[in-house]
């Protein structure tokens, strides 16, 4: 799977922003709102001539994470997959690494190192390795309050080929992942406790997108992706349940991608925007109530 490294082994800060104006908070992935839009006002439109100036840099492990800010402390999940995970939190201004949360999770997969994008949420950091440990930290204390795995805690044994890249979504008191393991296709947690509160049945085969929120007739709905058989066989579908109880409201089932990564768009009145790749394009759903 062709995937971008984050900036080699190097996290690098650059100031973008006109001066005296710092960043908003971006504390989970694609942005507070989870659609890839900032509000922030000031922005630069275009870089100084000698390009925008470099503030502090930190080494990484390889891989393919990206960071959180939130308060003016960045987190990201790092990886060393001689050892495992670590969650790394550094001051946003200065680059000082404040504190780091490891835990054990050695292997290797093809294009090995970090996956994902955790999310901060009140006084908790949310993440989720590539061999599926899922962790709440306490940023204060910098203790794990909970952690479970979202793949073999539901029958899953050999890891999927390119990990497991999961983004951890959070809906009022859930935290809301996509497990795709055998027992379990998106499963939600009491956020505080780690308690399973609902899960789907699984929704098809293994791929590497995270859960999305869309709004269907004014309700939000948890909207997942699945791939379709590359051999031809079983297509993909796109599957919308209410995010409080993980009851399916609905499903699309004419998804071709054998390898889906994006998660699914709210394009508005009722549209979905579901991205392919692989030469395998892009696809508009609208969801319409039937009348019986």
């Amino acid at each position: 799977m062709k995937l971008i490294k984050l900036i080699s082994s190097i996290f690098i800060l650059i100031a973008c922003l006109t001066v005296n104006v710092y960043a908003q908070d971006w504390p989970q992935y694609l942005g507070p709102e989870r659609n890839s839009t900032s509000p922030q006002k000031g922005i630069l439109k275009t870089w100084p001539e000698n390009g925008p100036e470099v503030l502090w840099t930190v080494d990484l492990g390889i891989g393919y994470g990206g960071p959180v800010i939130k308060d003016g402390k960045v987190y990201l999940l790092d990886r060393d997959d001689e050892v495992g995970d670590n969650i790394r939190c550094f001051d946003l201004y200065i680059g000082k690494e404040l504190w780091n949360f490891a835990y054990n999770a050695p292997g290797s997969v093809m294009f090995p190192g970090s996956r994902s994008v955790p999310i901060v949420y009140d006084d908790y950091v949310y993440s989720c390795g590539p061999y599926g440990d899922l962790y709440c930290i306490d940023i204060n204390t910098q203790k794990a309050i909970w952690n479970k795995n979202v793949w073999k805690d539901f029958g899953g044994e050999r890891i999927p080929t390119w990990a497991i890249s999961q983004c951890p979504l959070v809906y009022d008191d859930l935290l809301i992942i996509a497990s795709q393991a055998p027992e379990a296709g998106v499963v939600a947690y009491d956020r505080l406790t780690g308690t399973v509160k609902w899960k789907t049945p699984s929704l098809g085969a293994v791929g590497y997108v995270s859960p999305s929120i869309v709004k269907i007739d004014g309700s939000d709905h948890v909207v997942m992706i699945t791939a379709s058989d590359r051999r031809g066989g079983e297509m993909g579908k796109v599957v919308g349940m209410n995010p409080l109880t993980g009851k399916i409201v609905w499903e699309y089932e004419n998804w071709n991608c054998h390898i889906p990564v994006p998660s699914a768009v709210d394009s508005g009145d009722n549209k979905v925007l579901i991205t392919g790749g692989y030469e395998l394009g892009a696809t508009m759903i609208k969801v319409v109530k039937h009348v019986n």
